[in-house]
């Protein structure tokens, strides 16, 4: 079908970086793409508080508490600006945790895997948090207004987040031969789970090419992980340790580093709801939904009060 002048004026808009704001037309493919994609991000950022939320009362120091509690406390506050994005599309905060609580909508395989020792908080801080640095800063630029001005805090604190991360491993690369088994064996396990969270590979990403289009997304899936490995390669030298991966070299011809192939049967099994803890995940989200209902009755309560004084004061 010919695209209609809606269609045309807005497609206008995006290709001349002009933002699309929630009370301007938008087709219906866009904004269920954007309610979907940001609702996830605000899943993702809640669930991913779990792994890490384990170790807080076993950080090795007061020091390193403390800086866990802040950050799992950024992650909060990350999943409430975005569920705030996704709202002004039209979809409700109650509907898209109930997706999420049923299993319909997804969040990032990368939070279906357990934090195992107080390495693997470093190396979520380096590995994941660095990863999805490469992903949210092209999103600082997305063609949704509300989503691209809420990445730009976000990735503010996510920068902060992959510097901690990166500092506990360095601690422990300088450390005794425990403590630096513990760190080579954590980048050992996340290495692999953090190149899957960019995504399926192009050929297989069926909702690419409209998102660029878009400008939704800005770079594909394997461009993003191709910068990651390039990235990572650099860093992992600091710590005097070695990426998980024999078929890792430089090819000059190309100018970036060759890397082996990602497991996509374990990627496609976790984002089936079968990884390793997928289902304490859901879990542990759909208690605190449920033990949390007395604070959000209370705070309706709240507001409803308030606004029959005010109602009445008029």
């Amino acid at each position: 079908m010919p695209a209609t002048d809606q269609e045309i004026h807005f497609q206008a808009k995006i290709d001349a970086e002009i933002k699309i704001e929630p009370r301007d037309w938008m087709p219906d493919a866009y904004r269920k793409t954007l309610i979907r994609q940001i609702s996830q991000h605000a899943h993702s950022e809640i669930v991913g508080m779990l792994p890490e939320g384990n170790w807080i009362t076993r950080a090795p120091s007061l020091k390193r508490k403390a800086i866990l509690l802040a950050k799992v406390q950024d992650e909060a506050g990350h999943g409430l600006y975005l569920y705030s994005a996704a709202e002004t599309l039209g979809s409700s905060r109650e509907e898209m945790i109930n997706d999420l609580h049923s299993g319909k909508a997804k969040y990032s395989s990368i939070f279906n895997y357990p934090t195992i020792t107080w390495a693997d908080i470093g190396a979520i801080g380096w590995l994941v948090d660095g990863a999805a640095i490469l992903n949210q800063v092209m999103l600082c630029r997305t063609s949704y207004g509300p989503y691209a001005r809420a990445m730009v805090r976000i990735c503010k604190e996510e920068s902060f987040h992959q510097r901690q991360g990166f500092d506990i491993l360095l601690t422990l690369s300088k450390g005794s031969p425990e403590q630096k088994a513990m760190c080579q064996d954590a980048i050992n396990r996340w290495w692999w789970p953090s190149l899957m969270m960019f995504g399926p590979r192009d050929s297989e990403s069926t909702n690419s090419d409209q998102s660029t289009k878009w400008k939704i997304k800005r770079k594909s899936n394997d461009e993003l992980r191709q910068e990651f490995v390039d990235m990572c390669v650099q860093q992992v030298k600091v710590l005097g340790m070695q990426l998980p991966d024999p078929e890792l070299r430089w090819n000059e011809s190309r100018g970036h580093y060759d890397f082996g192939e990602i497991n996509w049967a374990e990627f496609w099994n976790v984002v089936k709801g079968n990884g390793p803890c997928n289902k304490e995940r859901l879990d542990a989200r759909r208690n605190a939904w449920d033990e949390g209902k007395w604070v959000r009755d209370a705070a309706q309560a709240h507001a409803a009060k308030r606004q029959n004084r005010q109602t009445k004061a008029a």
